[in-house]
């Protein structure tokens, strides 16, 4: 019964899809093929486009640059291992946001390391639940957590110094 009716949906579909292609559908010719035909002969005013796109996409990398620059002007020091690690969900400084905008991960400053520790080790242990930290922490050591809850347990002592 159920290779009947998949067989009857097939041939259904095939039917509408040869129709469509009979009748000249948006992109094979017709009253649509013209209007792509004409978008096409004004080289141009694409190339002027491709240009202006080109300008447009150095300056927003230049922008980005500068405000990636800005936001992390006032920050202070941390690890390579935290920059590759942790930064991209949690921001440079653990405060959950960068460039003013909320980031994936929660807010880790000013938590003190033996708690942070004890989240990392319950991340790894599976007992919290959460993909992208416990394949992050898979392959670690209790002793490399460890480094990681006490830099980020000193994130409020950095900040204060760094001003």
């Amino acid at each position: 019964m159920k290779n009947a009716i998949v067989g009857i949906l097939v041939l259904f579909i095939l039917g509408v899809a040869g129709w469509v292609a009979s009748k000249g559908g948006p992109y094979n010719g017709g009253e649509h093929g013209k209007v792509i035909a004409d978008m096409g002969s004004n080289t141009t005013a694409k190339t002027a486009k491709v240009a202006e796109k080109d300008d447009r996409q150095k300056e927003d990398d230049k922008l980005n640059a500068l405000r990636d620059k800005a936001g992390n002007a006032g920050a202070f020091e941390v690890s390579q291992a935290y920059k590759s690690k942790c930064a991209s969900c949690h921001g440079v400084n653990g405060s959950g946001f960068q460039n003013g905008k909320p980031m994936m991960g929660p807010k880790l400053f000013g938590q003190n390391a033996d708690e942070i520790f004890k989240k990392l080790v319950d991340f790894k242990a599976g007992r919290k639940e959460n993909v992208v930290m416990k394949g992050l922490l898979m392959h670690l050591e209790e002793s490399d957590l460890r480094k990681f809850a006490d830099e980020i347990g000193e994130f409020p002592a950095r900040a204060a110094a760094a001003k």
